[in-house]
């Protein structure tokens, strides 16, 4: 077991593990209420900004492969009704 530190609240994690879309949808929550609450520098708005957009990416990347899940079975099943 690795002991790494806690995330600074400002710090971004660019490098996105591969989580469910649960979480990497909470931390974009996390990410976009920091950004809303003020109170950083002008470096920390712009280090979550990218966090933010990267997480943005990977959510919409997770969505479009569900709907294309969705949409193969939906072809199989009308095939075969």
């Amino acid at each position: 077991m690795t002991n790494r530190p806690a995330p600074d609240a400002a710090q971004p994690m660019l490098d996105l593990p591969d989580e469910g879309f649960e979480t990497l949808y909470a931390r974009l929550e996390a990410v976009s209420q920091q950004l809303e609450s003020g109170g950083l520098t002008l470096e920390q708005s712009l280090a979550l900004y990218e966090e933010g957009m990267a997480l943005a990416q990977r959510c919409q990347a997770l969505l479009g492969a569900v709907e294309q899940r969705i949409e193969t079975l939906r072809q199989g099943a009308g095939g075969n009704a």
